[in-house]
């Protein structure tokens, strides 16, 4: 917007205030968090020991590790921690509370112990691979062979192992429980902001850390906001009531364009929108029904209409712009061909079932297209609204029949980051509870698939490693899978030009400890 006119924001100089939906924000607990909402205010609560460049994602930059070093055979890590850091509470941060925070996450075994089980790490063998030598150093024993630097990308992107104070935290533990109770509405951390308050589903309130080690914020509070209705974050930004929004409908996002008071930011993730499929319900168990569903998804009607602002067409496994990335298969609506195979699968008047969806935009209108289409086969797809917890948690309990959902980390640059979470599931018994693994959610279970994912993790020849990435990808297809990619995510987020140093970040992991605002008369952002 370089030229536009600087105008003066209405919402307070030293205070950011952000609008978005927060119905999925259903806990401030890291060990337990589940989407991207969760992951942005996290990294300004805490600290992690390392972080993803949000220019470069490759680049792993410190944090409170100073510097580390991976071992020769490949099998371990070591993190040497910057001296003086203090929690908000005034507690010294030493090595001890950073192993107890990793610990941790695999004792409670909740949502964020999936991707570090899938490291081989357990619940029975983490205090002995994870240690603390002194105060000032971590170092991490892989359990099995896999990819150190995979690990390094995860304790900087997933925003789950940030650093807790561990004697704040256990104060306050009741029953064994870790403290989950108590972190579910609290936080204790060492970021450049501490919180102050959060209300489900109406706001959550940091304030300025004055003792951060790496300086004192610029921002002496940020306020994020709930609202339902993106039309209401429209008119809030245009009017200057809230200086960012997010989570806003394509249309509202379109409408702000040429407001030369704003910005809109567009930054791709590798998360990916889906359509899934429980294997547990007898239809979807077929192969054949999973492949008529495949044929009755408009795929490019879907991300001409609805998706801009929202996604891009991704019909793969593992997220785009990578050298392991085989291009889209090209599938398209074809009802005449979704017909003729559920008619081979017994099914020549189609079946009622479930669609669950989130009650917000892009998900409700993907559900009513992919209704629609369904409906031309003779599947009829009753849509069932609701929120985070209601629609993934029934997900997570393997208690759907189809589900419009998004998910697939893509958090790390690395192609194990989507398969880890989409396609991988080394336990598909129900008490293997590997909630955080869509593969495990839908039921979908392929022993060779397993093993070419651990196999490729470990392959230390680059180029033998990426056709083992792209071989894993035609396996996926041939197995029709139960959860179909159909979007890559693009999150579109409004920005008032008071609004300066902030950098959207592709893994959500946005820092907010260097913005500011522009005073009276001061640059436009642009």
């Amino acid at each position: 917007m370089l030229g536009a006119a600087p105008t003066l924001a209405k919402t307070p100089s030293d205070q950011l205030i952000i609008g978005m939906n927060m119905n999925n924000l259903l806990t401030l607990d890291p060990a337990a968090m589940t989407g991207n909402e969760a992951v942005g205010m996290m990294v300004n609560l805490y600290d992690p020991l390392v972080e993803l460049d949000p220019k470069r994602l490759s680049n792993v930059r410190p944090a409170l590790a100073e510097s580390w070093q991976i071992s020769p055979q490949g099998d371990s890590i070591r993190f040497h921690l910057r001296r003086g850091v203090t929690f908000h509470s005034g507690n010294l941060l030493t090595a001890e509370d950073a192993v107890w925070s990793m610990r941790r996450v695999l004792h409670l075994n909740l949502a964020q112990a999936s991707v570090w089980k899938s490291y081989g790490f357990t619940r029975d063998n983490v205090d002995s691979h994870v240690r603390a030598p002194d105060p000032w150093t971590v170092e991490i024993t892989l359990p099995q062979p896999g990819d150190p630097q995979l690990v390094i990308y995860s304790l900087a992107a997933l925003g789950n192992v940030v650093v807790l104070d561990s004697k704040t935290v256990q104060a306050h533990a009741q029953n064994g429980d870790w403290g989950n109770r108590w972190l579910t509405t609290h936080a204790a951390g060492s970021g450049p902001f501490s919180l102050e308050v959060w209300q489900a589903k109406d706001r959550l309130t940091m304030v300025r850390n004055p003792h951060y080690w790496r300086g004192e914020p610029k921002l002496a509070r940020v306020i994020f906001r709930h609202f339902q209705e993106s039309q209401t974050l429209r008119l809030m930004i245009a009017k200057g009531d809230i200086d960012i929004a997010s989570n806003m409908a394509v249309a509202d996002v379109r409408a702000l364009r040429d407001d030369p008071a704003v910005t809109v930011d567009g930054v791709r993730r590798g998360t990916l929108y889906y359509v899934a499929m429980s294997m547990n319900e007898p239809h979807f168990a077929k192969p054949k029904v999973r492949e008529a569903v495949r044929w009755l998804i408009d795929y490019q009607g879907i991300n001409k209409a609805l998706m801009p602002g929202y996604g891009v067409l991704h019909q793969r496994p593992i997220q785009s712009g990578m050298a392991a990335t085989l291009p889209d298969p090209g599938y398209r609506l074809d009802v005449a061909r979704a017909k003729a195979l559920l008619a081979e699968a017994g099914y020549p008047d189609g079946f009622e079932t479930t669609l669950r969806v989130l009650a917000d935009q892009p998900f409700i209108n993907i559900a009513i297209a992919v209704q629609s289409t369904l409906m031309q086969a003779g599947i009829n797809a009753k849509i069932m609204t609701g929120t985070g917890n209601q629609i993934y948690g029934a997900m997570r309990e393997r208690r759907f029949d189809m589900l419009v959902g998004r998910g697939g980390s893509g958090m790390e640059p690395h192609p194990h980051s989507s398969l880890r979470s989409l396609v991988y599931n080394p336990d598909n018994r129900d008490s293997a509870r590997l909630t955080n693994f869509q593969g495990w959610r839908t039921g979908m279970y392929d022993p060779q698939i397993n093993r070419m994912i651990d196999q490729a993790l470990v392959e230390r020849d680059p180029v033998k490693q990426q056709a083992d990435y792209q071989a894993i990808q035609q396996r996926y297809e041939q197995l029709i899978p139960a959860l179909i990619p159909l979007s890559q995510m693009v999150d579109s987020v409004v920005v008032r030009n008071e609004v300066l140093n902030y950098v959207p970040h592709p893994s959500a992991t946005t820092f907010l400890r260097d913005v500011s605002k522009r005073p009276a008369g001061g640059e436009v952002r642009g």
